[in-house]
């Protein structure tokens, strides 16, 4: 059994004064890939923010044994927890080696460096010189997991990075993720497509309202569970 990186208990998140957790548990072993599923407004991105130190939270958040419930986002990427945001939010005007040298600026050593991000990525080399609001979404995408992984963080959260793209693009991009967890980064994967969550994850947790309302392997969840868990019991 691997080791518990991540441990989250009885998480409770208000965005302004609206609670948007209500008692979440979640576990991310070492070197492993975990998807949170569900439907929009479901609490996923919420999820994501709290564990960033975004949003006012609640519980406890512990990253291999150090609780970061309350502790600044700088200092919890210090610690080892990066966000890729939902519409990647890439400084535009600047160049993609200098979007992804930004991510470096945690100072966390680790295996993470340009040459490794490139060689995961090789078409953010050839265009490490363009603004990176010149790039395609995809491009764009494989820029914002880059800067991510340049902090060298022990956990990564991925918040929709299939949206919008095409499925090629996604798959190219998917297709990188046993590259970046051999390295010894373990991933969270927010996805709308449960399809595509149930190919690469090791553990999928549903949520619907703010709650983990289904937890499980892809080997022990039927699509049909997941559908029913994703749109409620009464769903026709």
């Amino acid at each position: 059994m691997s080791e518990v990186l991540l441990d989250v208990r009885g998480l409770e998140a208000w965005q302004r004064d609206l609670q948007v957790l209500h008692g979440v548990d979640l576990r991310v072993s070492e070197g492993s890939v975990v998807a949170l599923v569900g439907a929009n407004g479901a609490g996923k991105s919420s999820l994501l923010d709290s564990l960033a130190g975004l949003v006012r939270a609640s519980g406890s958040v512990r990253l291999g044994g150090t609780e970061l419930l309350g502790c600044t986002p700088a200092t919890i990427a210090r610690a080892g927890l990066a966000l890729v945001p939902e519409g990647r939010k890439l400084f535009p005007s600047l160049s993609i080696e200098e979007n992804l040298r930004i991510g470096a600026a945690s100072g966390r050593p680790g295996p993470w460096t340009l040459r490794r991000v490139y060689g995961l990525f090789p078409v953010l080399e050839e265009k490490r010189h363009a603004p990176s609001h010149s790039l395609s979404g995809g491009q764009q995408q494989m820029a914002a997991i880059g800067r991510g992984l340049m902090s060298n963080p022990r956990l990564l959260l991925c918040d929709e990075i299939s949206l919008g793209l095409s499925p090629l693009v996604v798959r190219s991009i998917y297709d990188q993720l046993p590259a970046i967890t051999a390295a010894g980064t373990s991933v969270v994967l927010v996805e709308q497509n449960t399809a595509l969550a149930l190919t690469q994850a090791r553990t999928i947790y549903c949520l619907r309202e703010g709650r983990v309302v289904l937890e499980g392997t892809p080997a022990t969840l039927t699509r049909e569970a997941v559908s029913e868990a994703y749109f409620g019991a009464h769903h026709a």
